[in-house]
């Protein structure tokens, strides 16, 4: 009687990882493939398995992303050196990847940090206004904002719009980073830009070409990440740069 108990505890907590597995990490084949065939090197799978791992990976590293940035905000009570008209122009870009990605039932695996993102990136495009003495524009634009969102996710907008918007993506992306980028190069620093951030930010858009063409197979999203790690080299390759180009900044915030 023991015996049967065990086997079925046993059974039960093999079809939990298999439910578990099969949930969101690969398809039922997978994992035939691997742990009844004992196929370990199957290459389709393994991709399937990789892709799926680093999707999760980077949506749980963009809940993070940007809380450095957004803590060191808030510490120097300043936003010199950030651009509104950059993240502006991100929060564009992100927003047009989550509307597009939710419009085409892409997985949530290959979209998920859009919306940890967008969140972030809100709170800082606030927050410079309000250290900027501008706290009812700041209030304006959540209000704004959030009202284009509820519209966008609305079945009243044509595909043909979200399609749109997914397109304008690759030169907002451009346009937004090569503001900061000028930013940068005319204060002669990257003032509270936060280098964790931003190295983050360049590893999560390289990780994302690979996973949004493994899960998707939309050669859209995969070129928009592409120039999105392009762009994103560049504002780290900035901030490597000037790393000691405002000891001031350095020494308050070297553990940013």
């Amino acid at each position: 009687m023991a015996d049967t108990t065990e086997l079925t505890k046993g059974s039960s907590y093999m079809d939990h990882f298999k439910g578990l597995l099969v949930a969101y990490f690969m398809p039922e084949s997978c994992y035939d493939e691997f742990f009844l065939n004992f196929n370990f090197l199957d290459v389709p799978c393994l991709k399937i398995v990789l892709s799926k791992a680093l999707g999760i990976g980077i949506i749980l590293g963009s809940v993070m992303v940007k809380l450095p940035q957004i803590l060191k905000l808030i510490r120097a009570k300043s936003a010199e050196g950030l651009s509104f008209k950059s993240v502006l122009l991100e929060l564009l870009a992100i927003t047009g990847t989550m509307v597009y990605s939710i419009a085409n039932k892409f997985p949530f695996s290959a979209w998920g940090e859009a919306l940890f993102l967008m969140l972030q990136t809100v709170t800082i495009g606030f927050l410079i206004q309000q250290y900027g003495g501008r706290i009812s524009r700041g209030l304006l634009f959540l209000v704004v904002y959030f009202s284009l969102l509820v519209l966008l996710l609305s079945p009243i907008i044509p595909m043909s719009v979200v399609i749109s918007m997914q397109a304008s993506n690759m030169p907002a992306i451009i346009i937004g980073r090569l503001i900061q980028a000028a930013t940068n190069f005319h204060n002669g620093h990257t003032g509270q830009l936060s280098a964790v951030s931003v190295f983050l930010l360049f590893a999560g858009s390289l990780a994302r070409i690979f996973t949004s063409l493994q899960e998707t197979g939309d050669s859209l999203m995969a070129l928009t990440y592409v120039i999105s790690s392009a762009c994103n080299g560049i504002i780290t390759l900035q901030v490597l740069y000037y790393w000691n180009s405002c000891p001031e900044y350095k020494t308050k915030n070297k553990m940013e």
